[in-house]
């Protein structure tokens, strides 16, 4: 028997066989399929998928035989792996000198074996796609080329499973850096709300204390630092609000729309000269209304600040089609560019208009608005045409989708 020498970049290839974290684990479908598949086309009792690890052959899958790994120093593809051809044939392991005394001969009656390399994109064999037979044969070129065609399909599944590995481990180390940002920033917002609030009752002390000391520029200023305060402190809470966005209830509450609305135009204190049509039918909605009214709120605050017309016009409607609400709001406004159509709810994302008192928004709304959406089970979507309107159209899952 002579004893399969190491490939010269072994540690390279030990490397690689090792990124896909396939050794040592358990039986899965997708590979069983493949060897079944063999065993039954090419008509053997024995076939195997092969990974080459340093001093042993790990059985990924195995047809036809009770165990799941052996030796390497005696494992026919370790002999497999060297050969620069696409299929590594033995018609008699008793007549090659290869073989001579190897156990698997003498013991386990291996006599024929064919075995087509596993070579990955890097140009690695990380081990074969193999049969075995009792006794002499002699593969047809239809079955050879059918062995190294599933070969191939074998080393896509090995990528596949690496590539879902690395997203998943991507998308873990993704939602811990967003967790611990999530942390950060409500850390920060909390401990900035209560000194902002000071800086604000304080130029109103220092304005009723010393305001007639003080000249018009002074005044001036403090009107200019209790305002940028108040901005400051309303970014804060957009901010707070948007990592709070993905964490509502599952609290559903039956309510109509209409009323929801007014209590809206109630709170935002709407004047004469702006004037919101509700829909016609006054539809009963089954939802979370707290995660609701936020949406509303925010974009018909959105439709109030940002509009440049002598008489504000909102309409909102609602209809109700298969599983879903479907609620839109119209404004007669300022409107969106359409390069920032597809950027409007990213967080931190900026239209760059002004509202009515001169102030940029923060982009933080509609980010927040779609978070909300999300967790409703809907989408939202915005159209728009440049100082003449903008319509948010947005979807909301009816409860019993879940249940």
């Amino acid at each position: 028997m002579i004893t399969p020498r190491f490939p010269k970049n072994e540690s390279a290839r030990l490397k690689a066989v090792k990124s896909y974290q396939l050794l040592d684990t358990l039986p899965e479908e997708d590979f069983d399929n493949i060897t079944n598949l063999v065993s039954n086309l090419i008509d053997v009792p024995i076939s195997l998928i092969t990974l080459l690890d340093a001093e042993r052959n790990f059985l990924k899958s195995h047809y036809g035989i009770p165990f799941n790994e052996a030796p390497r120093d005696t494992s026919f593809c370790g002999h497999a792996i060297l050969s620069e051809n696409d299929l590594f044939e033995i018609k008699d392991a008793r007549l090659d000198p290869r073989f001579e005394n190897n156990p698997l001969v003498k013991e386990h009656n291996a006599i024929f074996y064919a075995g087509a390399p596993l070579i990955n994109s890097d140009g690695f064999p990380l081990g074969t796609l193999c049969i075995f037979d009792s006794k002499p044969r002699v593969l047809s070129n239809k079955q050879k080329k059918s062995l190294v065609i599933l070969a191939k399909q074998v080393v896509q599944l090995f990528e596949l499973r690496k590539n879902n590995l690395e997203l998943r481990e991507v998308r873990e180390e993704l939602k811990f850096q967003n967790n611990n940002l999530k942390n950060f920033a409500g850390h920060v917002s909390h401990d900035m709300k209560m000194p902002l609030a000071n800086m604000i009752v304080t130029t109103d002390i220092l304005k009723k204390k010393y305001g007639d000391r003080l000249d018009d520029k002074a005044l001036q200023y403090l009107t200019n630092l209790k305002r940028s305060s108040f901005t400051l402190s309303e970014y804060i809470s957009n901010l707070l609000d948007h990592y709070e966005s993905d964490k509502t209830d599952n609290t559903v509450d039956s309510f109509y729309l209409n009323h929801l609305l007014e209590d809206l135009v109630d709170l935002l204190q709407i004047n004469t000269n702006c004037h919101i049509n509700f829909p016609e039918d006054d539809v009963e909605i089954i939802c979370n209304r707290v995660a609701l009214e936020q949406i509303l709120l925010n974009l018909i605050g959105n439709s109030l600040k940002y509009n440049d017309k002598e008489h504000t016009i909102i309409d909102i409607s609602c209809t109700i089609k298969d599983e879903f609400y479907n609620f839109s709001v119209t404004d007669n406004g300022v409107g969106i560019p359409e390069d920032k159509l597809e950027t409007v709810f990213n967080l931190f994302s900026t239209v760059g208009n002004l509202d009515r008192n001169g102030n940029k928004g923060h982009g933080i709304g509609l980010s927040t608005v779609k978070n909300l959406v999300k967790s409703l089970g809907g989408t939202i979507m915005v159209t728009s045409k440049i100082g003449e309107s903008t319509t948010f159209s947005f979807t909301v899952v009816k409860p019993e989708v879940f249940d």
